[in-house]
């Protein structure tokens, strides 16, 4: 817990705040002394993967996209990709999670059978309202060092206070984002859908007399690397034909 900004005592007791916004370290599992919360609708992520073969593309994004205006959906991301025989989209789909189910429905009727299909939930309601429970008890500590601002009597004490609001300001904004993030993933549920379609490319063959001719360049190519291989240890052959000439002088005159 942030200490009073100054040795001089405000009388700002936290002790004599509400239950729920003192957030000293306790034995509660989340480290907050709240009072027992209203019991609060479930916060659910929702999200699912298909992939599924198709032999119309286009016919199957056009179902596809007629099951998500139906559900009040959108297309979040929208991609494409070849392979050497396999054209493949991948889209990613926002539903609002109360027409989660129904648009799978809808799209899974157009397809005979899945690659794969999953559906997951995630339970987020704990993480929601300890959010909300820390999110409360910082501005309502911020209120507090703002109070003790305005009766600072010098610019140390003003100083103090305002590196004080400036942290918890910081874990505010930090914790707002989260919830609204989580806000955004419970009310808009996800839809990951790749659909794919194989084609039948014939790989392009190569007559004879292009396999000659592929043939003579290579060998010219052959011969081109081997001079310039030549040229690289020049200084060798140099000292190895010196070599040769002082051992062949060498021999004659051992001879004679």
């Amino acid at each position: 817990m942030c200490s009073s900004p100054s040795s001089k005592n405000y009388n700002y007791n936290e002790g004599a705040m509400d239950a729920e916004v003192v957030i000293e370290e306790s034995s509660s599992t989340n480290g907050l002394v709240s009072v027992p919360a209203e019991a609060k609708p479930q916060k659910i992520i929702k999200t699912s993967y298909l992939k599924f073969e198709t032999q119309d593309l286009e016919k199957s994004y056009s179902a596809i996209i007629s099951a998500v205006k139906v559900n009040n959906g959108f297309v979040q991301d929208d991609n494409s990709n070849k392979s050497y025989n396999t054209i493949t989209r991948h889209l990613v789909i926002r539903i609002p999670t109360s027409n989660f189910q129904t648009a799978i429905d809808a799209i899974s009727e157009n397809v005979s059978y899945f690659d794969s299909k999953r559906i997951s939930a995630k339970d987020v309601t704990e993480e929601f309202i300890d959010l909300e429970a820390r999110l409360k008890a910082k501005q309502t500590l911020e209120k507090r060092y703002l109070e003790l601002l305005n009766k600072a009597k010098n610019v140390k004490e003003i100083l103090e206070i305002e590196r004080e609001l400036s942290n918890i300001r910081e874990e505010i904004e930090a914790k707002q984002g989260r919830l609204k993030y989580l806000q955004d993933k419970v009310s808009l549920s996800t839809i990951n859908i790749e659909f794919y379609k194989l084609t039948s490319e014939a790989p392009v063959t190569t007559s004879y007399g292009t396999k000659m001719w592929n043939a003579v360049k290579g060998g010219f190519n052959g011969i081109s690397v081997f001079f310039l291989g030549i040229l690289y240890v020049w200084p060798l052959i140099v000292i190895a034909g010196i070599a040769i000439f002082l051992l062949r002088r060498w021999i004659k005159k051992s001879k004679k």
